[in-house]
């Protein structure tokens, strides 16, 4: 009997240290990364992260390993040894290039510290094509309240009366379209613009569309906390939640925007970081394609965008500290990419990716949206970041200027035109496209017809991969 006893005991003690020293899910020590997620095409070269965290007292050593399908080492796709100081953390890097890896894979991240060994995995699936893009729409904004009352006329009164429970139902919508990324537009509703605002010396007077304990004035919206449906929703279709850290003010980088995009930031981590889903930070300010917030005057120009180079240094650096493999996305104009050819080089040593727009609309004496594109490919390429497009999948009414579906053939026209981007997210999704299956119908009633008609456009080209 004594015999037993001992050996249950035994038992329990080496399950103990088992279940210590391998760990599946650790958010808070080790993180994996893939850039872009889901389906790309093999002309897309994968960047794979694995982001450690040292919240130990010491110094630590970790012996990093990175799989393809298989920990073997036949399998091997990097390895490293990384000193980490104690509370400090690094990320790894590795790009992989695609040709020859059609098909559906898995990453495996393996990080040893001598004691634990933490493991993480990621799924990817890769096709065959000559181009970057797959021709679709990958992903949506997802903003829980129009900015302007006027472009939004159309369902502003009907998405601010949106419940918790149909938030989910948009991002399942989404879904249905194999929109499986969506970037949330902005956390804060402030509707002041840099240079135009006493916000240091008056302090933040923005509303908060979550429940934050840094500043407590809610926006008027039915739902508790959009943002947590969201990430919940997302977790369970398997999708990627882009966290939009603003609204500070419209293209606004000063030294007070930083600092308050630094505790946003810091909040929503601790906040919701808990989601697998959570994939990355959005920086919500928007800027113009030559980075200088409008400014006609040539000094002032110049501020901006060493205020706009600074900003995401520093936000880089910043959520590194908590979130080291998770990338920061901006989204700039399009118009005067050219006016910015020194300044892109540098931005892009701490912006992950970029996601512009206004292509399709490009003013006079400017590049076309081609020569734009291109010369952004080329600022990308050289730097090892990546560029997604913004795809306006909306026009302004003709008379009353209020968003409207934007015409299923000039959409597939962009998708076909600009044909090089890793990934594609569309502005916006409730209010353009509305799923006739949800309770509640966001926006008029040709939001259904484009929903409609680019699901059938989606369901052709999976037709026609697999005849």
């Amino acid at each position: 009997m004594k015999r037993i006893i001992h050996l249950y005991i035994l038992a329990i003690v080496m399950l103990v240290f088992l279940l210590g020293s391998c760990t599946d899910k650790s958010q808070s020590e080790v993180g994996l990364t893939l850039i872009p997620p889901s389906t790309i095409t093999n002309q897309v070269k994968l960047d794979i992260r694995g982001g450690i965290r040292n919240t130990t007292e010491k110094d630590k050593t970790y012996e990093v390993s990175i799989y393809w399908d298989e920990e073997s080492k036949a399998a091997l796709l990097y390895s490293a040894t990384v000193s980490i100081k104690a509370g400090k953390s690094d990320c790894v890097k590795y790009v992989l290039c695609t040709q020859d890896r059609v098909g559906k894979h898995t990453v495996i991240l393996v990080v040893e510290d001598g004691v634990n060994v933490y493991k993480m995995q990621k799924p990817t699936e890769i096709i065959e094509s000559s181009i970057r893009s797959t021709r679709k729409i990958d992903g949506a904004f997802v903003g829980f309240y129009h900015w302007s009352e006027q472009e939004g006329k159309m369902w502003n009164p009907t998405i601010k009366t949106l419940t918790d429970g149909q938030w989910k139902e948009v991002v399942t919508s989404m879904n249905k379209l194999d929109m499986n990324i969506v970037v949330i537009q902005e956390s804060f509703r402030n509707q002041q613009y840099v240079s135009n605002h006493n916000i240091e010396q008056e302090g933040y007077k923005g509303k908060a569309f979550y429940p934050s304990e840094l500043y407590s004035d809610r926006m008027p919206i039915t739902a508790h906390d959009p943002i947590e449906d969201v990430l919940a929703q997302a977790d369970e279709e398997g999708m990627y939640v882009f966290m939009g850290i603003g609204m500070y003010a419209w293209f606004d980088y000063t030294k007070g925007s930083l600092e308050w995009h630094k505790k946003v930031a810091r909040e929503l981590w601790e906040k919701y970081s808990h989601h697998p889903s959570f994939y990355g930070f959005y920086v919500s300010e928007e800027n113009m394609g030559d980075l200088g917030a409008f400014e006609s005057d040539s000094i002032k120009k110049t501020q901006k965008q060493h205020e706009t180079l600074h900003f995401f240094k520093e936000l880089k650096q910043y959520c590194s500290e908590f979130a080291p493999d998770k990338p920061i996305m901006f989204a700039p104009n399009g118009w005067g990419v050219s006016e910015a050819r020194d300044k892109y080089p540098i931005l892009l040593q701490y912006v992950d990716i970029i996601c512009p727009f206004a292509f399709a609309r490009m003013p006079e004496n400017d590049l076309t949206g081609v020569e734009a594109v291109n010369l952004l490919q080329q600022f990308c390429d050289d730097a090892d970041a990546h560029l997604w497009l913004d795809l306006e999948a909306f026009l302004f009414h003709e008379k009353e200027y209020y968003l409207i579906p934007r015409p299923i053939d000039e959409i597939k026209n962009d998708l076909y035109l600009f044909d090089n981007f890793e990934k594609v997210v569309c502005y916006q999704y409730p209010g353009v496209f509305n799923d006739p299956e949800m309770s509640v119908c966001i926006g008029e009633e040709s939001t259904i017809q484009l929903f409609k008609e680019y699901k059938a456009y989606i369901d052709s080209l999976e037709q026609s991969s697999n005849n």
